[in-house]
């Protein structure tokens, strides 16, 4: 898939654990856990503004895409 989820990185830019943000935002750690590993085909709209807001910054810095033409034929090749 060639949107990726860069939390990983954002956290450990910003020193904020995990388990902290989970809470402030009031997803489990476990839910937090597999967007920060990528292992999501999908985020809320709601659930990245309020990453953006603790973390302050925009869905840029938490999403990166890798283009692929693949995107255009519905992923197949």
């Amino acid at each position: 898939m060639p949107v990726k989820v860069t939390l990983d990185v954002l956290l450990a830019m910003r020193k904020r654990k995990a388990r902290e943000v989970a809470e402030e935002i009031g997803l489990s750690e476990t839910q937090l856990s597999l967007l920060r590993t990528g292992k999501v085909k999908g985020m809320r709209f709601d659930t990245l503004a309020k990453l953006c807001y603790v973390l302050e910054c925009s869905p840029a810095d938490i999403l990166d895409y890798e283009r692929d033409a693949a995107d255009l034929s519905g992923g197949e090749g």
